[in-house]
């Protein structure tokens, strides 16, 4: 979605991230197992759905194991 976690702050201060259906404006908000994100993107909606976490950084094929697509 976005390469960093500031790019990604941004997408959430300036309204384009939802968590189960609610608007978010504040980037420290808990995101739980199962809970459906919402990211509106230039041109594309993303809808992904929270599989599970890691304690550690891994590859970008690592992170994709931890959400569903839902779009």
């Amino acid at each position: 979605m976005v390469r960093t976690r500031g790019a990604a702050a941004a997408l959430a201060d300036s309204g384009h991230v939802r968590v189960n259906s609610a608007r978010i404006r504040a980037v420290g908000r808990m995101v739980r197992q199962g809970d459906v994100i919402t990211v509106a993107l230039d041109r594309k909606v993303r809808v992904l759905r929270v599989k599970g976490f890691t304690d550690r950084r891994g590859s970008p094929a690592a992170g994709r194991e931890l959400y569903d697509e839902l779009t």
